[in-house]
């Protein structure tokens, strides 16, 4: 019987429910795939700290290997460590990991040799074409010669990498809370920060996949309640939060208030930019916070505004040779690390920013948040496109106003601006909304919403 693979394979990874949807016996099979895909005679895997993540890897390389590719196993990692092995080594990479979902979800992010993304339009569908035929036709003839498997730690080389782009030697003392969330940041931390001038408050280091303490997504304000309250009790400087898989991070500052990631990629973007002579292209998605490219002008460089998520930004990110992209959710790419995300590399450059100078983080950030924002608001609606239509429709002849449909709706004017998308998963409108000031932010979401869940 074939496969149904239509749940778990997603627009950029897989992802799914272990072992109702998926399993070992699958994962043997997206090995054999993935290899065939890419053409690749090797490759490299690494895993989170889920319960299921060690043997789905494992299985992942039997399948590379019963073709003839050769498979590095760098073990437990984070997910942008898996990026600098594929990048470092040259070698189409797999990470086993679930992100931020839920314990019993396990996934795979996979990338061709430096990284390079693969999802539906790079590989992924024609990945998922080979397993559901092989589930109804049988595994594939195994290689004249099968694949070898080695070990590897790559921990040390990826930090010593990650330090190597951002100058923290002359930086002030700092007090840092760090929320790993049971996740890998608990694994990369240690090493990272090993050296620096930094005192380190640990919470949730524990590597534990059953995350008992709070789910390992930050964006969510709940989940960063503990690292605020720490910070505050502490004294501390800043805080930083890592979600599952260790490759997005978030903010807080000294007072424990969180700090929007569109401020950190105007930070950031003004930093690279510096690094970069003074020029560049900073790409951000079209749901950041008009600071962002005010900044990059600001600072020399030129802003290019994109889709939501990441395979539009690694897209425009190789198509413009960009230095720099930001994402509202926390996701941070660089060029000098091959064009993949790395909240890690994000969190050095606040660190470097905030020790080289004398004031609190919320003064120096201050002047990348120029504007109020309501964050992404979710309505559950019975026909997206209706909805969405209804609301074009009462905007579409007000003076002033201008309509664009790059990703969903995004209507502007001259003190706001909102962006509304469907989501491709759920019955769902997403809602951002961004103005100059409170009232008038407040004013426009419920007129939006009204509109929406009318």
């Amino acid at each position: 019987m074939t496969a149904d693979l239509s749940q778990i394979v997603k627009a950029y990874d897989v992802r799914g429910v272990v072992p109702e949807q998926w399993d070992e016996s699958l994962a043997e099979l997206f090995g054999a795939a993935f290899v065939r895909v890419a053409d690749a005679d090797a490759i490299v895997i690494g895993h989170d700290m889920r319960p299921s993540s060690p043997g789905l890897a494992a299985a992942f390389a039997r399948g590379a290997t019963r073709l003839g590719a050769d498979v590095t196993l760098i073990g437990l990692c984070s997910t942008d460590q898996l990026y600098f092995a594929s990048g470092a080594l040259g070698l189409p990479g797999a990470m086993f990991t679930a992100s931020h979902n839920p314990a019993q979800y396990n996934g795979i992010k996979m990338c061709r040799a430096g990284a390079a993304p693969v999802g539906q339009d790079t590989g992924l569908s024609e990945i998922r074409a080979l397993v559901e035929r092989w589930t109804e036709q049988g595994a594939p003839e195994p290689a004249a010669t099968q694949g070898t498997v080695t070990e590897r730690d790559t921990l040390k080389d990826y930090a010593a990498h990650l330090l190597g782009l951002v100058d923290l030697g002359a930086i002030r003392p700092l007090k840092v809370v760090v929320d790993a969330g049971n996740g890998m940041g608990g694994h990369t931390v240690p090493t990272v920060f090993d050296g620096l001038p930094l005192d380190v408050v640990p919470m949730y280091f524990e590597l534990d996949g059953t995350f008992p303490n709070h789910e390992a997504n930050p964006l969510d304000p709940k989940n960063i309640v503990d690292l605020q309250a720490r910070v505050r009790a502490e004294g501390a400087d800043l805080g930083l939060a890592f979600d599952g898989d260790a490759d997005r991070c978030f903010v807080v500052d000294e007072n424990g208030d969180p700090v929007s990631p569109s401020a950190i990629t105007a930070l950031v973007a003004a930093r690279e930019l510096a690094r970069h002579g003074g020029s560049g292209t900073i790409i951000h998605n079209l749901i950041t916070s008009w600071s962002v490219p005010e900044v990059v002008r600001e600072n020399g460089g030129t802003p290019v505004r994109t889709r939501v998520g990441h395979s539009f930004i690694k897209e425009e990110m190789a198509k413009t040779g960009a230095i720099f992209g930001g994402e509202h959710s926390a996701h941070y790419y660089f060029k000098d690390f091959w064009n993949a995300d790395t909240g890690m590399l994000a969190a050095l450059h606040v660190l470097a920013a905030l020790g080289g100078q004398d004031g609190p983080l919320s003064a120096l950030v201050s002047s990348y948040d120029r504007y109020v924002s309501s964050g992404e608001i979710n309505s559950t609606v019975a026909d997206q496109s209706a909805r969405l239509a209804a609301v074009k429709a009462a905007y579409a002849d007000r003076d002033g106003v201008t309509l664009d449909e790059l990703d969903g709706l995004t209507v502007t004017a001259a003190d706001w601006w909102f962006n509304l998308r469907a989501s491709n998963t759920e019955p769902l409108l997403r809602l951002n909304v961004e103005a100059r000031d409170e009232p008038t932010m407040s004013t426009l979401r419920d007129e939006v919403l009204s509109l929406i869940r009318a």
